[in-house]
């Protein structure tokens, strides 16, 4: 083999060697930033207004529409849906919901004991939610959204799954600026002022009427066990 055939051999290996690599970097590499976490964390406490009640309470997982099944930041143009860019919570919205809720009525001092579903806790009532909105809403581009949150809330009874009451939990909050940062904000205001609400409205509804007047803790469990076929 000539010298000139040798040298085109190991150019054309070069060339063949540098658009492999290239092409694993596309599929192996990021192709983006990652997206800047933020935490939706309300602050709760003692709920002073409001009767103790001696049920246990589970928390399921609340259900959620598809467009808020993320752990994407959504905001609502007119009729149109999108996402914040290169932004995210810590977790899918229906979880956050659910360890809010979970997290707001423990610290309320007011329940005996409080758990979600999948904690084992032998529950009396079962506070089922559903999230309706979870959105920044924008009246105009460059201004500042509308934060609104609308939890809707039900409370059964875990031995007949019976609802004892319903309640829509409604709360908006104006976002400072338009900025992310200002957002989340404003989402931390409406999601605790509609979560504290949730709360109160459980505890002046978990009453010993509310579960068929069974004493407290003997309601059957949350889960089920199957039945082996024979």
């Amino acid at each position: 083999m000539s010298t000139l055939s040798r040298t085109l051999r190991r150019a054309a290996l070069v060339v063949f060697s540098a658009a492999v690599l290239s092409a694993c970097g596309s599929l192996l590499g990021p192709t983006e930033a990652p997206p800047q976490i933020y935490v939706l964390k309300p602050q709760f406490g003692p709920v002073a207004d409001a009767p103790a009640t001696t049920w246990q309470i589970a928390v399921p997982a609340p259900n959620v529409p598809d467009v808020f099944d993320t752990k994407r930041i959504a905001l609502q143009r007119g009729q149109t849906m999108d996402y914040y860019a290169n932004a995210a919570w810590t977790d899918q919205t229906g979880e956050l919901v659910q360890d809010l809720l979970v997290e707001a009525l423990e610290k309320s001092g007011k329940v005996k004991a409080v758990g979600p579903t999948s904690g084992g806790v032998r529950a009396d009532l079962l506070v089922v939610t559903e999230v309706r909105d979870f959105a920044a809403h924008y009246s105009s581009e460059n201004g500042a959204p509308d934060v609104v949150v609308d939890l809707v809330a039900k409370l059964i009874t875990a031995n007949h799954h019976d609802v004892v009451a319903t309640f829509d939990a409604r709360r908006e909050a104006q976002a400072g600026a338009n900025s992310i940062p200002a957002v989340v904000q404003a989402f931390n205001q409406a999601t605790g002022e509609a979560i504290r609400d949730i709360v109160g409205w459980t505890l002046n509804n978990a009453t010993p009427k509310a579960t068929d007047a069974l004493p407290p803790t003997t309601a059957a469990p949350v889960h089920r066990r199957r039945h082996r076929r024979n």
